[in-house]
């Protein structure tokens, strides 16, 4: 049995990239780009009116109020090119519009008054270049503006937009095969008979695998025999990676390791000192990662989010991949245990620190806890904590705040 440290670095020393896509801006939402990008021209391309009001120039705004006569209108989208401002003069300007030669400052329409048409009162002190956005002051042409790596959130999908790129190189999503086992399987759908379960597995890992990003390929279910395991199986092991649930253990229906390295996987690991997610194993296909997951809900949910969901992000070029940790203060004892043991936990914060709790009956068959949990406490082996003491958790999930 390997530690849960030594089981996840031996994951992530073995998984790396599946190749990189061109994809449209769009499409590429959440996943990481694979080249570094330069602007081919200026940010903003010209200069540019921040505000709707008059293109002024600054010497002719020194006292105040000034009256100045209208000579022209810019609206957004229209060309600047042969217009030139003229001393005592004002020009009406859209937000967006290419600021005039000899412009040196725009008044919004507000702090403007008796704006007949022919002539505007300028009311407020005018400060030179106030309300000009100048070519070329959010970035310059040339300038790398995102490099290989980046996640491309919305932020980085307007920069690029910006910059004219209809599609970009990213980082390929991986597919992943998704497999349960068991004769006592049915599928979502069909009524369970008498000593029957529903295969909820399949769609939850599938569910968990394009939470992460990925591609899930549900396989559905491999039967407690060899030749059902071996269809389904070479099936699985043509994706990027395969997670399969149950099957893992000692039991004589155990078939999922047997049957695996008959088809040419090589494990580097079967087993885990954590609970729940003892039965728990890795291993390598033609370089392609292998998840065997336990088939108890719980503990398959938990072991793939500590070792699947790092991998499979660490595969599509993501830096950040494990879940966000914090310090939280113990309110109940907890007792020491043989094995590392993931208790879900709630969190609340009182006087500026976080407070942690159970979220109920821990027992790896109830799921309503899962619900309820926050965060994953992560309890060493053989070591137990006092209320008071300190603890480290791991969030689970997006954790948001309510409006």
């Amino acid at each position: 049995m390997v530690s849960f440290e030594e089981a996840l670095k031996t994951i992530l020393d073995n998984v790396s990239g599946v190749g990189t896509e061109q994809l449209p801006l769009l499409q590429a939402v959440g996943q990481v780009l694979a080249e570094d990008i330069s602007s081919p021209w200026d940010l903003p391309l010209w200069d540019n009116s921040a505000m709707d009001g008059y293109a002024v120039r600054y010497d002719d705004c020194r006292t105040i109020p000034c009256k100045l006569r209208v000579t022209g209108y810019l609206p957004a989208g229209a060309s600047a090119e042969g217009i030139a401002l003229e001393a005592g003069c004002a020009i009406r300007i859209m937000t967006g519009a290419p600021v005039p030669a000899g412009a040196d400052a725009v008044v919004p329409v507000e702090e403007t008054g008796d704006t007949s048409g022919e002539q505007v009162t300028i009311k407020e002190t005018v400060k030179p270049g106030q309300h000009i956005r100048r070519q070329g002051e959010d970035i310059r042409r040339g300038e790398q503006i995102l490099k290989a790596g980046s996640v491309l959130r919305p932020s980085e999908i307007s920069l690029l937009a910006s910059c004219g790129r209809p599609s970009v190189l990213v980082q390929r999503r991986p597919t992943v095969a998704v497999l349960s086992t068991g004769d006592e399987l049915v599928e979502i759908g069909t009524p369970p008979g008498p000593a029957q379960l529903i295969n909820s597995n399949t769609t939850t890992l599938a569910a968990a695998v394009r939470e992460a990003g990925a591609v899930p390929r549900v396989l559905g279910i491999a039967r407690d025999n060899r030749l059902s395991h071996l269809e389904k199986m070479r099936q699985g092991l043509q994706a990027d990676a395969l997670v399969t649930s149950a099957g893992i253990s000692a039991g004589d229906r155990d078939l999922v390791r047997v049957v695996l390295e008959e088809l040419g996987v090589k494990f580097l690991f079967w087993k885990v000192a954590i609970k729940p997610g003892k039965p728990t194993a890795f291993g390598l296909f033609e370089g392609r990662p292998v998840f065997c997951l336990p088939g108890n809900p719980v503990a398959s949910q938990i072991t793939f989010d500590q070792f699947v969901r790092p991998a499979l992000l660490r595969m599509m070029g993501h830096r950040r991949i494990l879940r966000p940790a914090l310090t939280a203060t113990v309110q109940e004892p907890i007792k020491a245990g043989s094995r590392m043991r993931f208790l879900r936990v709630q969190l609340t914060q009182q006087d500026g620190r976080w407070l942690v709790a159970s979220a109920g009956n821990q027992e790896t068959g109830i799921l309503r806890t899962s619900l309820l949990s926050d965060a994953l406490a992560l309890v060493p082996a053989d070591k137990a904590y006092a209320s008071g003491d300190e603890i480290t958790v791991r969030l689970v999930g997006e954790q948001l705040v309510e409006a």
